[in-house]
């Protein structure tokens, strides 16, 4: 009787342990994200302390300021290397569409090193002082004298020395380098600090991408009118100086809102697994795939095997390398 009255009372007492700690792990994942991202010391990122909205200003600001730094430039640069530099129309034109098509390239080589080695919010920082001082050199080439060649005399206009022509070019090429590390990492730096696992979270991201583009077109509708004004009307060492402020503020903005990040941790280079997947789908070619696609090999946890990349789900779309996913026999 001793023996079955201490049975029943330690099984309602086994249950409330088990009941806590399902309680207690169940409150764990609700304090912490589940996608696996991380504060700026390396802890597992807290729902209450990080990313969301409140995180959200800080990189609209800082893509605000930096597209108002970007079309500063861009928009007017043909009529300041024609008027200033003193380049004529062809080659003037040809300078700003090398220049531009640099910029478009320059983000394959930020998206990889912020992927692989150095995540995005490092990418962001690093890259921004690059533009920074870009923005500077280009900003003293337009205001100091032995900078730029002299004005023109009547029809005739002294060329740049090469002198000139390569402080100009530095700091124009800067800008591209800097903002190859900007472009491809701050929307996805932004879509990063709502947790995909979280529904409510994951709706909000929408949203923000709406506010994304809106910061886009502000910086680009403020530096196609009233930039371009300032360097026509005013002088071109005031219309370049401008944007260069705009882009310190952009870095600012950025730096301001550190704690409140939530970061991914780079998970290796995207070329090596891509030539993985090529590799794959060559040795398996022959091999028939089921139509039952849970056959296939697939880690079976929420998360990716990939250290900082989240789990796809698999699609219908691109069946033609389904043969990747079969298992070896």
């Amino acid at each position: 009787m001793g023996d079955e009255g201490e049975g029943s009372v330690q099984t309602p007492l086994l249950e409330e342990g088990n009941n806590a700690l399902l309680q207690a792990g169940k409150d764990c994942e609700e304090e912490y994200t589940g996608d696996g991202s991380v504060d700026f010391w390396g802890r597992p990122s807290v729902k209450e302390n990080t990313g969301n909205w409140r995180a959200c200003p800080f990189i609209l600001g800082n893509e605000c300021c930096e597209r108002l730094a970007y079309y500063g430039i861009n928009t007017n640069l043909v009529t300041y290397l024609t008027k200033r530099l003193h380049q004529g129309n062809a080659a003037a034109a040809k300078s700003v569409t090398t220049w531009a098509g640099t910029c478009y390239l320059t983000p394959l080589l930020g998206a990889v090193l912020a992927d692989a080695y150095f995540g995005r919010y490092w990418t962001i920082a690093a890259f921004s002082t690059i533009y920074f001082i870009g923005m500077t050199t280009l900003t003293l080439s337009a205001s100091v004298s032995s900078l730029k060649p002299p004005s023109c005399v009547g029809s005739v206009c002294p060329a740049a020395s090469m002198g000139q022509y390569a402080v100009f070019f530095l700091g124009l090429y800067l800008i591209a380098l800097g903002t190859g590390g900007i472009k491809p990492c701050v929307s996805s730096f932004g879509a990063d600090q709502f947790d995909d696992t979280d529904a409510k979270e994951k709706k909000k991201k929408g949203s923000f991408f709406n506010w994304f583009y809106f910061s886009i077109n502000v910086g680009a509708l403020v530096s196609s009118s009233v930039l371009v004004w300032v360097q026509d009307n005013v002088g071109w060492g005031w219309g370049f100086a401008i944007p260069t402020v705009f882009m310190g503020l952009a870095i600012g903005s950025f730096f301001s809102g550190t704690p409140l990040y939530r970061l991914q941790k780079p998970g290796g280079s995207p070329v090596t697994r891509m030539c993985q997947v090529v590799v794959a789908s060559l040795r398996k070619l022959r091999k028939k795939v089921p139509l039952d696609h849970s056959h296939l090999y697939e880690v079976q946890d929420r998360n990716s095997a990939i250290q900082g990349s989240r789990r796809l789900e698999y699609t219908d779309e691109f069946k033609y390398i389904s043969c990747v996913l079969t298992k070896q026999q």
